[in-house]
């Protein structure tokens, strides 16, 4: 390079359309489309403010309020100190008017689930559960505790201890992929309803590990009984998810 060359410029966005839409609005969807175009995939870190700025030829306060947009769609997250980064898939979830598998919610939004097992074994069951569960003390349950995954993004671990008897068998079912729901209902057991506790809580070490999020971070935990349709509880679960990649979502109307 000669000693009075500049450096190339990064490539411009496309220009903006000359629509109603506000510029903020205009200047989402541009950043939006570029992740699409280059294939950007979650984690990846975003051009600096600045140079954003001068690519898009807008404000700084323009740019935040368009990325502030694509935060709140899921689309985006910021770093304190380290910048913007695509964000990790996130399943939103109408609450709570239905009683709907992971597996079901994710088909449904039109992403894979997948999990991985890390326990699927029979146990007695305790004096505890025996009382949660209506049973026995000492009466065979299924623990099956999984990671869940959405497009390969970990995004929950899921803690089950169901009522053996309901489903034999249960224990030799690849959970991988399969369905607890689903396999619950080729067995012939409906279930009807669920009495559901949310808490909000730092991550353990355990449990960062599994989700591969650092200690400490948010998490949403969701602890369940559910019921078969003559009301015997049938399972007692726990989800914790991880707090950036799940989001509740809900309609309240006055009375």
């Amino acid at each position: 390079m000669s000693a009075d060359a500049t450096p190339a410029r990064p490539t411009p966005f496309p220009e903006r359309g000359s629509g109603p839409a506000p510029l903020w609005a205009q200047t989402a969807r541009l950043i939006q489309d570029e992740i699409e175009r280059r294939g950007l995939t979650p984690g990846a870190r975003l051009p600096a403010e600045r140079e954003l700025g001068e690519r898009l030829d807008i404000s700084r306060v323009t740019l935040r309020k368009a990325l502030a947009h694509l935060v709140d769609q899921g689309l985006v997250t910021a770093s304190h100190g380290r910048g913007w980064f695509v964000a990790a898939p996130v399943a939103p979830r109408e609450w709570p008017n239905d009683l709907e598998s992971f597996t079901a919610t994710a088909r449904r939004k039109h992403m894979r689930p997948s999990s991985l097992v890390l326990h699927q074994e029979l146990r007695p069951a305790t004096l505890d559960d025996a009382d949660r569960l209506d049973v026995p003390a000492g009466a065979p349950l299924l623990r099956l505790e999984r990671v869940r995954l959405l497009d390969d993004v970990r995004i929950a671990v899921d803690r089950t201890l169901l009522v053996a008897a309901f489903a034999p068998g249960l224990e030799e079912v690849d959970f991988t992929a399969a369905s607890l729901f689903a396999e619950l209902h080729a067995r012939g057991v409906e279930l009807d309803r669920s009495e559901t506790t949310i808490e909000a809580h730092g991550a353990g070490p355990g449990l960062a590990e599994h989700l591969a999020i650092a200690p400490g971070s948010p998490v949403l935990a969701l602890d369940q009984t559910i019921y078969a349709r003559d009301q015997r509880p049938v399972l007692l679960s726990t989800v914790e998810y991880s707090g950036d990649r799940y989001r509740l979502r809900t309609t309240l109307q006055p009375r």
